[in-house]
Formats: structure tokens, C-alpha cells, sequence
């Protein structure tokens, strides 16, 4: 696979505006028929659990029952953590009486290619919040929600990994070192990670993913749950921050190009994609009541979350090596066709 393809998870909950005319029997009928939503998130849980059972060395998961089975201890967790993200944005926006859609899920039409099985999930805003607190509770509740499960998730699936002699000959992919999975690593294991080779778990993978999806969904640009926040504690100044947020993502590729140091192409996709979808953010209807003392906290404290979920090499690919070097450790998730390594930010 190259290392162009970006494994994106992502949920974006952005304003749709209603349309012109909207009658509460339709709000009513939309609601009790989410066979749409119920559909897609079963397709989603079979290309996850095929992507699971791919790399589990299964060749052909849909002709082996059994194969596909070794497949669910990668999706179960995976999906749960994408599910209790987008119900932690369909229960606060409820609660605050804004018109939200149930989640979609998004699957991956050849799991053995994008190799989690999903394009990620996400909800539609039917109506405006009424004030930048409650963009804030809506935007900041998915990121916190889906770390309850994602923390856990790799608490448990590092104890299920197995530790091996450092091998780096063999070459391989790499994940992202951020200072959550560091830190955890450092504490389950109980070894320094940079001298040993970890055979990861498909549960500690599903949550690296879900640390993954926060740092991306975190990211504070456009509609983004990042940009929520960061609409809700700064106001107009908002579209600076995403300009510059933009521009830094050029600057992950192109300074390290030049430098000769490792990178990742998909920040370019995603300057491009983010352009795309908008730099700006709809306004609340109250746009001048600005975030409570706690609301406040609350906001830096998921800004201190995305700082330590983020990676600015989330995945990258190393070419086997002569000799083993102290920079990085391999981590290969157990078992599977190939190795996936953890680079050392």
C-alpha cells in the first residue's frame, strides 16, 4: 500500500441549513425510518471485520466463516469507539434541542486495500446551535466520548501484546508516536519501547485508531469538532486559526522534504480537503455571549487532548534497514501479512 493512501477516520458534523418549507411530520418520519443509518453501519462491521481477518493472514475472509470470525477483535472495539463518538455528539445536540441526523458510517469498498475497512462516520446539524456553549458541548462531546472506550482499548489490548527482540531489518509501516500511546505504552509494557519489538494486539490497534480519529477530528479548522471549539472559545478569530492550521499542514511535508526527515503525504490531502469543505464556521444564533469560566476550561482541556493525540507522522513507510537504530521500534500488529513499525517522534 502506499503511503499516499491515508487511512482517514473522521467525523465531520457539519450545518446542513432545512429546507425552505419543513412540516413536524416529517421530522417525525425521518426520525422512526433510519434504515439508511442501520444499513451502512452493518457494511461498515463487515469491511472492518474484513479488514481485520486480512490482517490476520486470512486470504478470503467472505469464504471462510471462521476466517472472518478472527477478523471481529479488531472490529468490535474499533466500531464501538466510532459509535460512542457520534452518540456522544447525537446526545448532547438532542439534549440542547438542536436537530442532528442519527450517525452514518462510511465503509471501505476494498477493506484488503484500506486496511481498517472504514472511511470513518458521521452526523449532519439539521439546525443552528443557539449559542457558541452549546457549539462547544456538541463539538467537544464526540472527542471525549470516544476516548472513554479508546483509552481502554489500548490499555487492554498492550497487555494482550506480545514483546519481542528489537528486529528492524525487515522494513515496514510505521505508526505515530503521540504522547498519549507513548505514555500508555511506557506504563502497560514496562519496558522501553525503542529496544524492544511488540507484537500489537487488535484491540490495542483498534485504539491506536481511535486516538487517530481524535487528533484528526480535533484538528481545529472549518467544521471540524476542532473547529467547533475553537469557533466557540475564540469567536471570529476563527478563520485565522484554520488558515494558519491549513498552511501548517504544508508545512509538515514540505519542511521535512526538505530536510530530509520522514513525513506524511496525507497532510497535503487534508490542506486540500479542508479547503474544500471551508475554513469558515456558520454562526451560532447567539454570537456574542462568549464561553462560561467552566466552558472555558473545559475547551482548553480538548485542546490539551488534541496535543496529545496528535502525530505529525501518523504512518509512514521505512525501507528495511542494515542496522537497528535507537530512533525507532518496530510494532507489528499480531499476527498479520505485514509489519506495521512505530516511529519515534
Amino acid at each position: 500500500m502506499s503511503e499516499d493512501i491515508s487511512p482517514v477516520v473522521t467525523e465531520i458534523p457539519r450545518y446542513v441549513p432545512p429546507p425552505p418549507t419543513y412540516y413536524p411530520e416529517a421530522q417525525a418520519a425521518e426520525q422512526h425510518r433510519p434504515t439508511t443509518n442501520v444499513v451502512l453501519f452493518v457494511l461498515t462491521l463487515l469491511t472492518t471485520t474484513m479488514a481485520g481477518a486480512y490482517m490476520a493472514g486470512v486470504a478470503h475472509p467472505l469464504l471462510k466463516p471462521s476466517g472472518l470470525l478472527e477478523g471481529l477483535s479488531f472490529s468490535i472495539p474499533l466500531m464501538a469507539i466510532l459509535l460512542c463518538h457520534e452518540l456522544g455528539h447525537y446526545i448532547t445536540a438532542r439534549r440542547n434541542k438542536v436537530r442532528v441526523s442519527l450517525p452514518y458510517f462510511i465503509p471501505a469498498p476494498l477493506p484488503s486495500i484500506f486496511f481498517i475497512g472504514t472511511f470513518g462516520a458521521f452526523i449532519r446539524m439539521k439546525s443552528p446551535p443557539r449559542s457558541r456553549r452549546v457549539m462547544f458541548d456538541v463539538g467537544a462531546a464526540g472527542p471525549w466520548a470516544g476516548m472513554v472506550l479508546a483509552v481502554p482499548a489500548v490499555i487492554i489490548g498492550l497487555h494482550y501484546s506480545q514483546i519481542l527482540p528489537l528486529d528492524q531489518g525487515t522494513g515496514g509501516f510505521e505508526l505515530g508516536n503521540s504522547l498519549l500511546f507513548l505514555g500508555l505504552a511506557r506504563w502497560i509494557l514496562g519496558v522501553n519501547p525503542n529496544a524492544v519489538t511488540v507484537n500489537l494486539h487488535p484491540i490495542a490497534f483498534a485504539g491506536w485508531i481511535g486516538l487517530f480519529v481524535t487528533a484528526l477530528n480535533l484538528l481545529p479548522v472549518g467544521q471540524l469538532d476542532g473547529g467547533h471549539v475553537v469557533y466557540a472559545l475564540f469567536g471570529r478569530r476563527h478563520r485565522t486559526i484554520s488558515r494558519l492550521f491549513v498552511a501548517s499542514c504544508i508545512l509538515m511535508v514540505v519542511v521535512p522534504w526538505l530536510l530530509g526527515w520522514s513525513f506524511w503525504t496525507g497532510w497535503l490531502l487534508w490542506a486540500v480537503l479542508l479547503i474544500f469543505l471551508g475554513l469558515g464556521h456558520p454562526a451560532a444564533l447567539d454570537t456574542e455571549t462568549p464561553l462560561d469560566k467552566r466552558r472555558r476550561v473545559a475547551a482548553w482541556l480538548t485542546i490539551g487532548l488534541f496535543a496529545i493525540t496528535f502525530s505529525p507522522v501518523p504512518i509512514s513507510f521505512a525501507p528495511p534497514a542494515e542496522a537497528p537504530s535507537s530512533q525507532t521500534y518496530d510494532v507489528v500488529h499480531h499476527p498479520a501479512p505485514t509489519s506495521l513499525r512505530w516511529l519515534k517522534i
